[in-house]
């Protein structure tokens, strides 16, 4: 297998095995986890996953909050487009993408009086916008509280079908805090009150906060993966999660957001910031010890950043398992744990 090849990254997956709902409980997900040393594979459940974490680690995890992202609306000229938020920027600017035609000065038309203007056309397809309500600019706070009243929760395009109101509770964290991610670290959805509750009384936590943004779906579209240009996200790192990274406890990285705000502040020093940081097998983690991920879709940048702590042909391996013993893939799928 070429690591540097985008196709080394592929794999074929029945439609059926795309989780369209978590498993319920959440905690009855599927568990695959591996360890390097001895490279067994066991197949468990998610409620188990403590019986296999080292008694002296310490999770951190990821507390952004998913914010209802997606809105419908009308150009001014009386066209339908969808909008979804990506990320605030400086000057109640707003990096979104729309589907529809667009060009600069567009206004776009939302219930509730919310209005956006079109001030740039970005070449990576995103657009920048203001919002207004009656005219008069908003900042992100007056803006989230519009969009919990007229927008959609965000789920990802292959789950192929609409959200609805119990998605505002599935696919979002039991320990959501900060509003600002489009995308929900998947990682997290399976541990259920009972469960992270005895997570915490076993061992040390912290949080990071990363804003997931619609990047994270980005395909890698070019043939070298050395050649992919990563998205960038919103981060910061608590003071005591600065101290379990400075620390020598070996570290679980909840979700790929967390692995990468972890080495990328490992390499950079900072404690809050953009994170761009790819992992892949030629960027390998130099201080998350486990991981936690749930399933990837093939030829992502996160089948990379699973391959970073394994390799590419255990990787392949274990994803060959995983469809072989029926797991569910992706946002509300089953989950793997590398020890």
């Amino acid at each position: 297998m070429d690591l540097s090849k985008t196709d080394s990254y592929d794999y074929t997956l029945a439609s059926w095995q795309i989780a369209s709902y978590p498993a319920n409980p959440k905690d009855s997900s599927k568990l695959l986890v591996y360890n390097r040393t001895t490279k067994k594979i066991t197949h468990t459940i998610f409620k188990n996953i403590l019986d296999f974490i080292p008694n002296n680690s310490a999770f951190i995890l990821n507390d952004t909050k998913v914010i209802k992202a997606r809105i419908f609306g009308y150009k001014s000229s009386g066209g339908k487009i969808e909008l979804l938020l990506n990320k605030p920027l400086k000057n109640n600017i707003y990096s979104v993408y729309i589907k529809g035609k667009v060009k600069v000065k567009t206004i776009l038309l939302f219930d509730n009086e919310l209005s956006a203007n079109v001030i740039d056309l970005l070449d990576d397809g995103s657009r920048l916008v203001k919002f207004y309500i009656k005219g008069s600019e908003i900042d992100f706070v007056t803006l989230i509280k519009i969009l919990n009243s007229i927008a959609h929760v965000p789920l990802p395009p292959y789950l192929n079908r609409k959200d609805n109101k119990e998605d505002e509770d599935l696919y979002q964290s039991l320990f959501a805090k900060n509003n600002g991610a489009v995308a929900a670290p998947t990682a997290s959805l399976h541990f259920t009150p009972q469960l992270f509750k005895k997570l915490q009384s076993l061992y040390k936590s912290a949080y990071i906060t990363l804003h997931v943004g619609a990047g994270t779906f980005k395909s890698v579209d070019v043939q070298n993966i050395k050649e992919h240009k990563m998205h960038s996200e919103y981060y910061k790192i608590s003071k005591e999660a600065k101290e379990l990274i400075d620390s020598k406890t070996p570290i679980v990285a909840v979700g790929t957001t967390v692995a990468r705000t972890i080495e990328y502040y490992v390499r950079e020093s900072k404690v809050d910031g953009e994170c761009d940081l790819f992992l892949n097998p030629y960027n390998k983690p130099i201080r998350v010890n486990h991981l936690l991920t749930n399933f990837h879709l093939p030829k992502s940048t996160l089948i990379m950043l699973v391959s970073s702590f394994l390799d590419l042909e255990t990787t392949m391996m274990i994803y060959k398992e995983a469809i072989k013993n029926k797991y569910r893939f992706y946002s509300y799928g089953d989950a793997m744990l590398i020890i």
